[in-house]
């Protein structure tokens, strides 16, 4: 079977996924490897969790990616597809003071009715900045469980519905060992990806430093689609052709961490989806219909790693599932 031909709606998904990109490196700039990965769980979609030291523009790629989309606009969304104002984006800076209802909402007393009313949380918006997510407890994290991983809020005994385009960035800062509260693995599961955003090379620190486009570039920033069109992108994505080989290879990974030496826990059955649909969604952004082998390599260990948990904590999780991948495709392709 052979890749399908590209289509209109093909090329108008990976035009979005272009455009948001491209506004992402006007405020993050010498990072476009890393604004692909997240434009891509975008559309996949999943959600992101970035960890690197303080300040490195964690917190400003977020509101970036806020600022890019448009409440409505674009095909399907607008009168006459004009855009309108960018999605709602809320804000959590995670303090180990905090509450599971500071995150999801709770049901308040309303005398004037005489009854409860709920008081939604955060999580009812569109993009979610989950700041320092290791700061507070577990029981606070868990608040989040649901949500990401269905898109839903149950509070009493009343489940709500979050937005469709529901996206949330996480950071956490990994040198840090007082006041914080690793992620358990069950938490660590709901992210699609963990990201390292890096230092910057030094020319283009020196045009930060120059420029400071966080304070002059990103208030500026305007929307350059609307959440219907990454919407028709999310559904456009599920239909990039992915060949039965390497879909076997897919599994053959994420198999592979339950049986390598070094790791005592692998990958879930979850994990092999989560791993396919970022394959599809990072085809298209690149601009092909058809997943290739390089994407698994490229993808395989912001996916996986985070998920897995070693026999020796000193041993680089991202190198193992590097050489699992390879063993996988040479046993492809031998």
């Amino acid at each position: 079977m052979s890749p399908r031909r590209t289509d209109d709606a093909f090329r108008s998904a990976h035009g979005v996924a272009r455009k948001l990109v491209d506004g992402l490196e006007r405020v993050i700039r010498g990072k476009t490897d890393v604004l692909e990965m997240i434009v891509m769980a975008m559309l996949a979609p999943g959600h992101v969790l970035i960890e690197d030291v303080p300040g490195l523009g964690k917190t400003t790629l977020a509101k970036t990616v806020a600022h890019l989309v448009a409440r409505s606009g674009g095909r399907g969304g607008g009168r006459g597809g004009a855009k309108t104002g960018p999605v709602t984006f809320r804000r959590i800076q995670f303090t180990p003071d905090l509450l599971p209802y500071d995150i999801t909402g709770v049901d308040v007393f309303d005398p004037g009715r005489r009854g409860f009313v709920f008081a939604p949380g955060p999580v009812f918006t569109s993009v979610l900045l989950a700041d320092e997510i290791n700061r507070t407890t577990p029981k606070v994290q868990s608040a989040l469980l649901e949500v990401m991983a269905e898109g839903q809020v149950t509070v009493g005994n009343r489940t709500r519905v979050v937005d469709p385009f529901f996206f949330v960035i996480a950071t956490q800062n990994p040198v840090e060992i007082e006041g914080v509260y690793p992620l358990p693995l069950a938490q660590l599961d709901r992210f699609l990806l963990r990201l390292r955003v890096g230092y910057p090379e030094r020319a283009i620190e020196e045009s930060i430093v120059r420029d400071d486009p966080a304070a002059t570039v990103l208030p500026g920033i305007t929307p350059v689609c609307g959440r219907d069109e990454v919407l028709a992108a999310r559904r456009r994505a599920d239909g990039v052709f992915f060949d039965g080989r390497l879909l076997s290879a897919v599994v053959g990974v994420t198999a592979g961490t339950r049986s390598h030496p070094g790791i005592e826990l692998g990958a879930s059955p979850r994990a092999s989806i989560m791993l396919a649909r970022a394959c599809r969604a990072l085809a298209l952004v690149r601009g092909r219909d058809h997943v290739i082998d390089q994407d698994l390599v490229d993808l395989s260990p912001s996916v996986l790693a985070h998920r897995l948990r070693l026999k020796d904590v000193r041993t680089d999780a991202d190198s193992l599932v590097r050489e699992i991948v390879m063993v996988e495709l040479a046993r492809l392709t031998g």
